[in-house]
């Protein structure tokens, strides 16, 4: 009797690097993962180590197959965490800039003349987030960098790119990632000139752009046949294939995507548009995303800076030793504030702090922070698609709270599901991947696997629910205009 063959896919995160291998029912066979240092530098600067980066992965991947047969291999990733590498030598030239990085706020601020430019063709907004302004930031503050990659000696790649590079030795990127750049045409696909102008980045050092789910390369006899964003990954795993189906995943930060079909739409409310997937030669789909900075990463740093818990999971704990959050709000713009505001100058405060407030209600505020950033996204979504969300199906790690999960259900007054499956980050690289080598057949089969874990019901009535949203909003004015150039 032949072996089970399996497929195996790499979330490369914020914080952490992660290999599942999953079965063809889309369940769990083997989990390995392994956290990263977060380097700061200076304030509002974040880094990570692309090399240990790269080892951990090695790592994990080796645990979590060990005595396998493995399909196919997909790759989800940090999306636009910047790294730059020797062609030749295949080491970084410097640590990769992070995502929530926010050392390029001068640079963005000389690219607004240029927003209906990135608005009309790349789908976003000039914000520190991306990658482009990264690189050409990394360009200009680093002597005879831009020189060498003008060349082809230096090349850039996100996260999936340099996985893929160091698995493969081929120097590519996926449809979803290269939507986060500010470089490329959302309508082709391709890197665009104009854009790539306008931000300052040579043609030279970028990589291939290829769909999302085929064959790359191979490491060792494995094919490696797929790559998505984080967040696009997750999506595809909840099986959201239809326009207006709509996922959150709570990780590091929070992000909501809803598919929109096989059309990029326009947002007028703060929101990104984004290649949701391409599969092989077909037509690419799009979404509208609301995304959210800084989740899962307060729970890290009240952990790590502030040492109020010992472990993620103590969070929730605490915040119960409260019955509410005692007036006070929590809002952490660490990195600024992403959609729908998008202002980098903002920094992370906590306010309506009076005698009676204990670390329980901080710990209370810093849950109920997650919720209300993530109403603020579904309001904008909601006036973008005129099409009210009616239940969010939330995953991610943080999902395993379950005071977050019902204070979700009451503050967006929707129902809250949780699949079986929480982590589809992992779930929907494996489906993409396994999709390329015909390990599943197609998407439409895909929709069986889905199944209902748990669900949470709103339990507040709205005059609460109003009044607590309100609060919210005047705590996030205090955030603005208190960096300055």
């Amino acid at each position: 009797m032949p072996r089970q063959h399996y497929v195996a896919a790499i979330d490369q995160g914020t914080t952490s690097s992660r290999c599942m291998v999953f079965d063809r029912d889309g369940n769990i066979v083997s989990v390995a993962q392994r956290e990263h240092r977060q380097i700061f530098p200076r304030p509002g600067w974040v880094e990570h180590d692309a090399e240990e980066i790269w080892r951990n992965v090695r790592a994990v991947l080796a645990e979590a197959t060990k005595g396998l047969e493995i399909a196919a291999l997909g790759v989800a990733n940090q999306r636009e965490t910047t790294v730059l590498w020797d062609r030749r030598t295949g080491r970084p030239v410097c640590n990769a800039v992070v995502w929530q990085d926010t050392r390029t706020d001068a640079l963005v601020r000389d690219l607004a003349g240029h927003e209906p430019l990135f608005r009309g063709r790349a789908g976003l907004p000039p914000a520190t987030y991306f990658s482009g302004p990264k690189i050409r930031w990394l360009l200009d503050e680093t002597p005879g960098l831009r020189e060498r990659a003008e060349r082809g000696d230096v090349l850039f790649g996100t996260m999936d790119s340099w996985l893929i590079w160091n698995l493969t030795g081929r120097h590519v990127t996926d449809v979803t990632n290269a939507s986060r750049t500010l470089l490329m045409d959302l309508r082709s696909l391709r890197w665009d000139e104009e854009l790539l102008e306008a931000v300052g980045v040579p043609r030279a050092m970028l990589p291939e752009i290829r769909p999302s789910s085929e064959v790359y390369g191979y490491f060792g006899e494995i094919p490696v046949s797929a790559a998505l964003g984080d967040q696009q990954a997750a999506l595809f795993g909840q099986t959201c294939f239809s326009p207006g189906e709509t996922k959150s995943t709570y990780g590091s930060g929070s992000f909501l995507l809803m598919n929109t079909g096989a059309e990029p739409v326009a947002s007028h409310h703060g929101l990104l548009t984004t290649v949701a997937y391409q599969i092989g030669e077909a037509p690419a789909a799009y979404a509208l995303e609301g995304a959210i900075a800084v989740t899962g990463s307060l729970v890290q740093w009240l952990r790590d800076n502030l040492g109020l818990i010992s472990s993620a999971a103590e969070i929730e704990t605490l915040a119960k030793t409260v019955h509410d959050n005692g007036g006070c709000y929590f809002v952490p713009a660490f990195s600024g504030l992403f959609a729908p505001y998008w202002r980098s100058d903002a920094r992370g405060v906590i306010a309506g702090l009076t005698g009676y407030i204990t670390k329980g209600h901080i710990a209370r505020a810093a849950l109920e922070a997650t919720a209300f950033q993530t109403r603020e996204v579904v309001d904008a979504m909601n006036a973008d698609c005129g099409l009210p969300l009616t239940v969010l199906r939330a995953d991610g790690g943080m999902t395993a709270d379950n005071l977050l999960m019902q204070t979700l259900a009451d503050v967006l007054a929707v129902p809250v599901v949780r699949p079986m499956v929480a982590e589809t980050t992992c779930l929907g690289a494996a489906y993409a991947a396994g999709l390329a080598v015909g390990y599943w057949p197609d998407i439409a089969g895909l929709r069986g696997n889905w199944h209902k874990a748990a669900e949470w019901r709103p339990q507040i009535g709205q005059a609460v629910r109003e009044r607590e949203y309100r609060n919210w909003k005047k705590a996030v004015q205090r955030t603005l205009d208190w960096a300055e150039p």
